[in-house]
């Protein structure tokens, strides 16, 4: 075990080299010329997208139309969304925005928006724009499929540099705030409402890399690297707007008084920077590397996880020595001529193969498990490979969804093999549960957020048609794969055990406390649940916060130290059970290892509390349904590589020692 363990480590290190070797940005390089250069295979507009607008203290995002912004009167396509951009709300839209190569602007007007007291409409919208700023939702803009980011200095004692890939759409002044209040530091008026109607964007490109296209090309043409964005309020004059002035627009709290009027003009302004120093191919790495505060520290993790290896690799040790001088015991005493009475985990030998208490539905479990495990280990892999780079948005989840439908036939297959060797007959009930239960449980609980998310008028809110598509896939690609691998699973032999199981059970004596069924499942968690904490609040961060992962080689690493650490506590534990002459080890060995899942919950409410702002209870029960799905998901993959470990154990033990 302790070979395999080191083996792991090496692979995933040479998987780590190969996600930072191997970089796919997802789409290829475009080249922009200035407009009236000859060049066919360069472009002069550059098309600036707007994506959805969400915030931390809220889990309902919305649309960029939804706060009466300023669209586009021309009829352009919107970019096609991957399956997993419409299912996780990316809501990708062209913007009014219009860029030229290499041209600057100053304070160009997009549009103006006017709200007049007494208009019903008019006061609805002004009251979505204040809503808005007051809960700090972000813009999401896109040009040439990067981000558009807002960088600004850590208030500390460095000189850090954090780039967000989004940036405000206002802010509201409070009366009490810190001193890293944007409003506060900016505009100190409390009770206001500032909206940012003003944009300084700042684009760099570099024309070094294109020599092919000759002088005239590395003079007026090259590929952006970065677009980064200064967000400002302005209050502009009604005849022309004015971005020199200083004076913010400022939005009163209350409603609008008797023919009072608030007319906003959206402006903006573009500046060009040539850059030859950075390359096309690295443009993504100034935010990667800018990471907050809480950014991850390699060594430390590193180091953490090569302890929790060696830990595991010493209780593996362990527990073979003690194996070993059991079945040496047991042997020498069999071929002794002085007959003793058997004892520890040999002397279950008769009930340890007995099938368990409700065999199907653990079955059932042990097929959506495989499916969930070889899903993520699929999906890791493409992405260590770079194949799911951050630049190809919705990847990573189509990815997800589309290997989970199509892994049906290894479901169908497991959970028919383990039910046949538990001596079930309703192979009809089997299949069909396997094909229905827990993906049933999660399209409910997805449906159910859905409509919320519907009610609420969010960009999150899944189209029907994508319903539909997702149930195509589900009962006319899954199902039917599911049926396959359940007939081929029928066909086979059942498992044939090393040792015969006897007609009449054995009593189980009284046992102690460590080793009842609750505090030995409770204690089970513990191990695996410490491999993956550290990971898992970056995980977290980049779902509810905002924030770019992209450390898949040691998501990977951590994959596979969970794998191993889950087999061996579940091993060990179930031995000492067994010793204690315990021999229900098939239930007990799935929830061992699957009540990591608990614990997995436990820190999801403990970042809710400490890490989010959410105060409103339709976000909270948002944000706790998708909760209970990830951890029904995690509950499925450790209870199964839990049970399979313990399961190639106990049959291991059993087939080396010599049973009359």
């Amino acid at each position: 075990m302790v070979y395999v363990t080191y083996l792991g480590l090496l692979c995933a290190f040479c998987t780590i080299q190969s996600a930072w070797t191997f970089y796919l940005p997802g789409l290829a390089p475009v080249n922009y010329c200035k407009a009236g250069d000859n060049v066919e295979t360069c472009k002069s507009d550059i098309e600036l997208y707007v994506n959805r607008l969400n915030t931390q203290e809220s889990v309902i995002p919305y649309e960029y139309q939804h706060f009466d912004f300023c669209t586009t009167t021309a009829d352009k396509p919107s970019p096609v969304e991957n399956l997993g951009q419409v299912v996780f709300g990316e809501r990708i839209r062209p913007s009014p925005y219009k860029l030229k190569f290499m041209q600057n602007m100053q304070c160009e007007k997009v549009c103006t928006k006017t709200y007049v007291a007494g208009n019903k409409e008019d006061e609805e919208k002004l009251e979505i724009l204040k809503n808005g700023m007051a809960l700090n939702y972000q813009h999401h803009w896109i040009v040439d499929n990067m981000p558009v980011t807002w960088c600004y200095h850590f208030n500390d004692d460095t000189d850090r540099q954090y780039c967000s890939t989004g940036f405000p759409m206002g802010c509201y002044s409070k009366e009490s705030q810190t001193s890293q209040d944007i409003c506060n530091s900016n505009y100190g008026k409390p009770n206001t409402y500032y909206l940012f109607n003003h944009v300084d964007l700042t684009i760099t490109y570099h024309s070094g890399e294109a020599e092919e296209w000759g002088n005239n090309f590395k003079e007026n043409g090259g590929r952006i690297i970065s677009i980064k964005v200064v967000p400002r309020s302005i209050k502009h004059p009604q005849d022309a707007p004015d971005c020199g002035l200083k004076t913010p627009l400022d939005i009163p709290t209350g409603k609008l008084t008797h023919d009072q009027k608030i007319a906003i003009t959206y402006t903006y302004s573009v500046a060009y920077i040539k850059n030859n120093t950075i390359k096309w191919s690295s443009r993504w790495d100034y935010i990667l590397e800018s990471m907050p505060p809480t950014n991850i520290q390699w060594f430390s993790i590193l180091n953490s996880l090569v302890i929790v290896l060696f830990l595991s690799g010493m209780v593996a040790m362990i527990m073979l020595r003690t194996l070993h001088k059991d079945i040496a015991r047991y042997n020498q005493i069999d071929s002794g001529e002085d007959a003793q009475e058997e004892f520890g985990w040999k002397l279950v030998h008769g009930d340890v193969f007995r099938p368990p208490r409700k065999g199907m539905l653990l079955a059932v479990l042990l097929g959506s498990g495989v499916q969930v495990f070889f899903m993520t280990l699929v999906t890791l892999a493409f992405a260590c490979l770079g194949f799911l780079s951050p630049a190809d948005r919705g990847a990573l989840m189509t990815c997800a969804m589309v290997l989970y439908v199509c892994l049906g036939t290894p479901a169908g297959y497991v959970s028919a093999r383990i039910y046949k060797s538990f001596g079930g007959e309703k192979w009809k009930s089997n299949v069909l549960l396997t094909a229905m239960l827990c993906p049933g449980i999660i399209f409910c609980l997805f449906f159910i957020m859905n409509l919320i998310f519907w009610s609420k008028g969010s960009s999150a809110a899944v189209p029907f048609s994508t319903l539909i598509a997702l149930l195509a896939l589900w009962f006319g690609v899954s199902v039917p794969l599911t049926f396959v691998g359940a007939y081929f699973g029928f066909r086979k032999r059942a498992f044939e055990h090393p040792v015969r199981t006897n007609q009449i059970p054995r009593q189980i004596p009284e046992q102690s406390f460590y080793t009842q069924a609750i505090p030995g499942v409770v204690m089970g968690g513990v191990l695996p649940f410490g491999c993956i904490f550290i990971q898992l609040f970056f995980i977290l961060n980049s779902i509810w916060s905002n924030q770019m992962y992209y450390m898949f080689g040691f998501l990977f690493l951590v994959f596979l130290i969970l794998i191993i650490t889950c087999s061996e506590t579940t091993i060990l534990l179930c031995y000492f059970h067994l010793c204690a002459e315990d021999y229900h080890w098939w239930w007990r060995s799935f929830l061992t290892s699957g009540f990591t899942a608990a614990y997995l919950l436990i820190y999801c409410i403990h970042f809710f509390v400490k890490k989010l702002n959410i105060e409103d209870a339709t976000s909270t029960l948002l944000y706790f349904g998708y909760t209970i799905i990830m951890v029904f998901l995690f509950f499925l993959l450790t209870g199964s590589i839990g049970f399979f470990a313990c399961f190639w154990f106990v049959r291991k033990i059993y087939s080396v020692v010599k049973v009359d």
